[in-house]
């Protein structure tokens, strides 16, 4: 289960937002919930070895290269991890993470992994697994 202070606590502090698998497809949840997040005021760093633009911003191979370009871009580092990714594939970002030392990891509605999000905890990481930052900004908005 998730904790509720941790959701808000992410969705209140948090400023730039690499959103990991966001697609260029306007059918897929990641390019609509990275646009809605870029709309409500978060920076967004899309994260897809596929692409070079989404919605107008660079597209980022991976974790590293978007982390330089937001420390590059403003001064701080990226402070979530948004996942649009196949559970299976969450170990590795999960790695990533706890080395660029990004405080949060966001796991979208049916991703899951409970052995890298604990060792993600363990590293003091701060994780939300199976659940929609849309639905829970949109649901919080008003308390943020």
């Amino acid at each position: 289960m998730n904790d509720s202070a941790i959701i808000k606590e992410m969705l209140k502090t948090a400023k730039n937002i690499a959103v990991v698998g966001m697609s260029d497809k306007p059918t897929r949840a990641s390019h609509n919930i990275g646009k809605y997040l870029a709309g409500v005021g978060y920076r967004v760093f899309p994260v897809n070895p596929v692409l070079t633009t989404v919605l107008g911003m660079t597209c980022f191979p991976d974790l590293e290269s978007a982390q330089a370009a937001a420390r590059e871009q403003t001064g701080a580092g990226l402070d979530l991890v948004d996942v649009f990714r196949a559970s299976e594939n969450v170990p590795p970002i999960v790695d990533d993470t706890v080395r660029l030392s990004i405080p949060y990891l966001w796991l979208q509605d049916g991703v899951t992994h409970d052995e890298a999000i604990g060792r993600a905890k363990a590293a003091g990481v701060k994780c939300v697994q199976d659940d929609c930052i849309f639905r829970e900004h949109a649901r919080l908005a008003s308390n943020l």
